[in-house]
């Protein structure tokens, strides 16, 4: 008997039934995940730590599908390692679930934070989102450029990314410093191994890039306001400001793509204080409805199929994951940026 199509609240509410004899696999199922349910319930709430922000319509939205509270605690990227694994240590770690870019997580998972699991919601995403038995991938932190429709018009703005080496740029640029800021080193190392045909020719563009004396950053953050402004005219930055800083007149390229970012990535931990509410809050990050919010109100790209954000295009481009740098590449190719860039 081929099973109807239902999601998984339609499933929920034949959990009653499924506990029979003779039914089929799939009522089967719903009886299994009415069980996770209700254990999820007892628990009561599930905590989450992340470095990602605007979340809480999410939790606020978990909490009204589910009936379990979710607490959420925003952890700085340069505190995020140290106080998971302090926490760890003291055999004290409070987060049922963690989110952070992939390496951070990898990190952890070394470390034996980690707990293994495998989202059924993960369905349907991309192969290499959902190899790793701890850490399931639901997005990827996209680079590339912005512009203000207002000083620049589509048709002069960047077509490619060897346009950023235009001439007619300079002194134009903001970006995240090149020497120290890694999501910027690993996005010009992204650029070289995936979208220019040479290390000659990626090298050309990175020396143009610079002749054109970008303004320096601390990170994406602050890379919006000066196109905003009118301060300068192409921000290398997130297309996602487009959504978060709406209404502001930003426009993105290259339209052609693709565009590069880090991976991000989400786990549940090994010492959850509430393992079953931690299995069924990652389980509702990665459905539909979490990642539509997430795609919707924060510009995120998600994995979840057919989900995009707002944004005009970026459905038609392909997006892509970069290497994870090592720390020594990140060293090195810091170095030579800063001073390719004249950057410190």
């Amino acid at each position: 008997m081929k099973p109807p199509s239902f999601d998984r609240r339609d499933f929920l509410k034949l959990a009653g039934a499924a506990a029979l004899p003779g039914l089929p696999a799939w009522a089967r199922a719903a009886d299994d995940m009415a069980a996770a349910l209700a254990a999820a319930r007892a628990e009561g709430k599930a905590t989450f730590f992340a470095n990602i922000t605007s979340v809480q319509p999410i939790m606020d939205a978990f909490h009204k599908a589910t009936g379990i509270q979710g607490e959420y605690t925003r952890i700085s990227s340069s505190k995020f390692i140290p106080t998971l694994l302090t926490e760890a240590a003291a055999g004290k770690l409070t987060a049922d679930v963690v989110q952070a870019p992939l390496p951070m997580l990898e990190l952890l998972k070394e470390q034996g934070i980690l707990a293994p699991y495998r989202s059924p919601a993960a369905q349907g995403y991309p192969d290499w989102a959902t190899r790793d038995g701890h850490i399931t991938l639901f997005g990827v932190e996209y680079v590339s450029y912005l512009y203000n429709t207002r000083h620049v018009q589509a048709a002069d703005a960047p077509r490619t990314y060897q346009d950023l080496g235009d001439p007619k740029w300079r002194d134009q640029i903001v970006m995240a410093n090149p020497s120290n800021h890694a999501s910027t080193i690993s996005w010009l190392v992204g650029l070289k191994e995936q979208v220019f045909a040479s290390e000659d020719e990626w090298m050309r563009f990175v020396k143009a890039l610079a002749a054109n004396k970008p303004m320096f950053v601390a990170s994406f953050g602050p890379t919006p306001a000066p196109i905003e402004s009118g301060e300068k005219r192409i921000a290398i930055s997130m297309p996602k400001y487009i959504v978060t800083k709406a209404p502001a007149p930003l426009a993105w390229g290259p339209l052609s793509g693709p565009l590069l970012g880090s991976p991000r990535a989400i786990a549940v931990t090994a010492q959850a204080p509430r393992p079953a509410a931690a299995r069924a809050f990652v389980d509702y990050w990665l459905g539909h409805e979490a990642m539509s919010l997430l795609a919707k109100d924060v510009g995120e790209y998600v994995l979840a199929p057919g989900v995009h954000p707002p944004i005009p295009g970026i459905d038609r481009v392909q997006v892509k994951p970069v290497r994870d740098l090592s720390d020594q590449e990140l060293q090195r190719w810091g170095r030579e940026f800063g001073k390719l860039f004249g950057a410190r």
